[in-house]
């Protein structure tokens, strides 16, 4: 809720479901029901996914350039394409998030 994940990722009519779920019923039993409610949960679990890798992304980015920059100062010759590698900022964004 802080984040505002719901308002922006939920439409007003997924919202509404979603809180009166929550409010009305204490065990799910209508087949309908558990669908809509499994697509709202996976649209929050993608949107928070990405939430996070955009922010693993931004600080992993800025990790790689300084360790190839001193990698570079240091004789490394290949430590120029660490700032490139996707897969290897997103290791050290994740890595530093934890």
């Amino acid at each position: 809720m802080r984040a505002k994940i719901l308002f922006r990722t939920l439409s007003r009519v997924e919202r509404a479901i979603l809180n009166l779920t929550i409010r009305c019923v204490e065990e799910v039993r209508s087949p309908t029901l558990e669908n809509a409610l499994s697509s709202i949960v996976s649209k929050i679990m993608e949107a928070l996914e990405n939430r996070f890798l955009v922010k693993a992304e931004k600080i992993g980015r800025q990790i790689a350039e300084k360790l190839g920059n001193t990698a570079q100062k240091w004789g490394n010759k290949t430590a120029s394409n660490w700032k490139k590698d996707k897969n290897f900022i997103i290791y050290l964004g994740v890595d530093s998030l934890n």
